[in-house]
């Protein structure tokens, strides 16, 4: 478990580091070193998971195994290429005065923080050490949505805070209740470790454990962003950085549908039931199709990918609640085509409202004529998060289409009704913002979008071609969350 003890380590130095000297020159760069680290250290366990399988430390205190251990690479290395490409933005930042010495040191300590909190939410094997972990998660992210220090950054903070706290309240409820029926039949000591509840889940009492699902869905889910549970997404993501955005909802969301997903294995372990399937189908569903509705009145260009970010959870959601084999193998490669796709178009975005200097969807026009490579950028990941082929989000929706149709077969009209409303809400405005009409003095800025391209690569690539050692991950992934295989 070295790598598992370093991938902690390495970004609680950077949180350190950081708060010390991070407003001084090429500290983007440093910040950078320490998210290669942590990527090696990711690819190290998989390596480790690929020929021995699920690794419980000593302790039983981590665990990695098939279902965690591709989100741990996935996360490393979005964690790297955003880091990548927050250099230039917050260098630009700086110099329009927007940001002082102190925030930024803020800015790469908290950008650390939270890498650390999201690889704890990953590796741990107790579930309360997964709640805290979430909450360190929201902490973080809560000072970089007021980094600005502006009132609407502020405002947005608060509500992220508040919101968030509520809904991890419910989750910690949540736990509570499921410590509760784990020492009825077992011993407190390890009462929390996922490995000894799954091992054990038959002989969980089921009524206790659909409660505390409940709890689960509704706290956890409001860090995922399921309707009506959203509403501090759109807000934290327009007024905090870009590339704040491009982690928060390429990663942090995937993490809180990954602990609801760990207990709903325990769920339909002890209720032999398809209870928690039904309730995230619900939420999932109903995010899906009024997020759809509200990409066509949104004015700011931030909020308009949010609720696209609210749009896809949703489906990823309900795709894992149908519980089958194949919607668990669409949702898992939705879940990664989604980080790559969205982190990349954020990275874009923050570079369009830099050159327009607005984030207004009506003032930002003429991108392609102004920077190519942040207008192509903003026009190719536009096409792959809605889903056009050969992307690889046409894969995994075509999939999740494809598994409805089989169990659920008067829902697929629903699907595809969400599906069209999006397209259209993301190219009514997209298409002006890039083509349009260059406005007169507006001038291109620094960027690094190499990470963006190699983003839309890969994910146009597992949509031609889903690459085989990752397809068979996904297929390790889907029998352990199934509950047909042992640990």
């Amino acid at each position: 478990m070295i790598p598992a003890y370093l991938l902690l380590f390495v970004p609680f130095v950077g949180i350190i580091y950081f708060a010390l000297v991070g407003h001084k020159a090429r500290v983007g760069r440093i910040n950078t070193w320490f998210n290669v680290a942590t990527l090696l250290m990711s690819l190290w366990l998989a390596v480790n998971v690929l020929y021995s399988g699920t690794i419980l430390s000593g302790s039983r205190f981590f665990i990695i195994d098939s279902f965690n251990v591709y989100l741990i690479v996935l996360t490393a290395f979005v964690g790297l290429t955003t880091s990548i490409c927050s250099a230039p933005y917050m260098r630009h930042e700086r110099e329009l005065g927007k940001l002082t010495d102190k925030r930024l040191k803020l800015y790469y300590s908290m950008y650390q923080g939270f890498m650390l909190a999201m690889y704890l939410v990953l590796t741990t094997n107790n579930m309360g050490i997964m709640w805290v972990s979430m909450e360190g998660a929201t902490l973080a992210t809560v000072l970089l949505v007021s980094l600005y220090r502006t009132p609407e950054s502020i405002e947005a903070a608060w509500k992220y805070f508040i919101l968030c706290g509520v809904g991890i309240a419910q989750a910690l409820f949540g736990t509570i209740l499921l410590y509760y029926a784990a020492i009825q039949s077992g011993d407190a000591e390890t009462a929390l470790l996922w490995s000894v509840l799954f091992e054990n889940a038959a002989q969980l009492n089921p009524e206790i454990l659909e409660i505390a699902f409940v709890f689960m869905l509704v706290g956890y889910g409001t860090k995922i962003g399921l309707v009506p549970l959203h509403n501090w997404l759109p807000d934290a993501h327009s007024e905090g950085p870009t590339p704040m955005s491009a982690v928060l909802s390429g990663l942090l969301l995937n993490d809180a549908l990954y602990a609801v997903v760990r207990n709903k294995m325990l769920v339909d372990g002890s209720t032999q039931s398809h209870i928690a399937g039904y309730l995230m189908m619900g939420f999932g569903l109903l995010s899906f199709l009024v997020a759809a509705v509200f990409l066509h009145r949104q004015k700011d260009i931030k909020r308009l990918f949010s609720y696209s970010s609210i749009e896809h959870m949703g489906l990823m959601t309900f795709a894992f609640g149908i519980g089958t084999p194949f919607s668990t193998f669409a949702a898992l490669l939705h879940m990664t085509v989604h980080s790559l796709t969205k982190s990349a178009i954020f990275v874009t975005v923050g570079h369009a409202a830099q050159i327009a200097g607005t984030q207004s969807i009506e003032k930002i026009r003429g991108l392609i004529n102004t920077q190519p490579k942040v207008g192509w950028g903003l026009l190719i990941g536009t096409l792959a998060i809605a889903g056009f082929p050969p992307f690889g989000v046409f894969t995994s929706e075509f999939l999740v289409l494809l598994a409805t149709m089989h169990s659920y077969p008067w829902l697929t009209p629903l699907l595809l009704l969400g599906i069209g409303l999006a397209c259209a809400g993301l190219f009514r405005n997209v298409q002006p913002m890039v083509y349009g009409a260059r406005p007169a003095g507006q001038q291109p800025v620094q960027a690094n979008l190499w990470p963006v391209m190699i983003h839309l690569a890969l994910v146009l690539w597992m949509g031609l071609a889903i690459p085989g050692f990752l397809a068979n991950w996904f297929s390790q992934a889907t029998v352990l969350i199934s509950g047909s295989a042992p640990l």
